[in-house]
């Protein structure tokens, strides 16, 4: 069974989460504040967690940025409703995606499904792809930079996978948003975005100063191809 952990203070609201995603099949354990949550993550190993920002003892952000230092395991934030900033710090911080509150519990079991398609392995997929000093393996889901480890989160990985596979190509929006998140560009959306942000960071730009990632308005996103050497 799919291993989840959800760390919510609010007992009512994560008893209901609790109660339906186990009738989904999700073998679920439960934190009531951001200490349990990074105590359990580091004891056990989850397929996916859940944090709730706003928890006592320690925030949903502190959780998830002691979480990060030591695993990539998928997170999902559960964020105030209409609260940007919120939704924008996760994001930056490395959560993979948010869901605002209070949730729709078949919202949070498609949200979570979406997430965990994309760090499965399809048989069949190209393992191996080696592009600009980046070694990308989609068989373990690893990525080397000029041979370093890159350390990515999963939704980062899914994004860098799709611009790579279509290198010099422009990859609209919406379409980046399906593959890399497994949903919908929804309007107001900035999710992508600071994903983005956040690979363009880790990346860098090129030794000549080139950038890899470059933003074409009103459009997408493409992986730019470097300049042939001189000889």
């Amino acid at each position: 069974m799919t291993k989840v952990l959800l760390a919510d203070d609010d007992q009512v609201l994560a008893e209901m989460l609790s109660d339906y995603l186990s009738a989904e099949e999700f073998e679920v354990s439960r934190a009531a504040n951001g200490v349990e949550a990074v105590e359990q993550a580091m004891q056990q190993q989850f397929d996916i967690i859940v944090l709730d920002v706003m928890m006592p003892e320690k925030s949903g952000f502190d959780a998830l940025r002691e979480i990060r230092t030591k695993q990539s395991t998928p997170v999902l934030m559960l964020t105030a409703r209409g609260d940007d900033i919120d939704r924008i710090v996760g994001l930056e911080m490395g959560a993979d995606d948010y869901l605002p509150k209070p949730c729709n519990p078949r919202e949070l079991v498609a949200r979570i499904r979406a997430i965990l398609r994309r760090t499965q392995n399809v048989p069949g997929e190209r393992s191996m792809f080696s592009l600009d000093g980046i070694e990308l393996c989609t068989s373990d889901r690893t990525v080397t930079l000029d041979g370093e480890a890159l350390p990515l989160t999963s939704t980062e990985f899914n994004i860098l996978e799709t611009l790579i596979s279509g290198a010099g190509h422009v990859i609209e929006k919406n379409d980046l948003t399906q593959q890399a998140m497994g949903r919908r560009l929804a309007a107001y959306d900035r999710s992508l975005d600071m994903h983005i942000s956040n690979l363009r960071r880790k990346l860098g730009n090129r030794a000549d100063g080139s950038e890899r990632i470059k933003t074409v308005r009103g459009v997408g996103y493409l992986y730019t191809m470097p300049a042939p050497a001189r000889t």
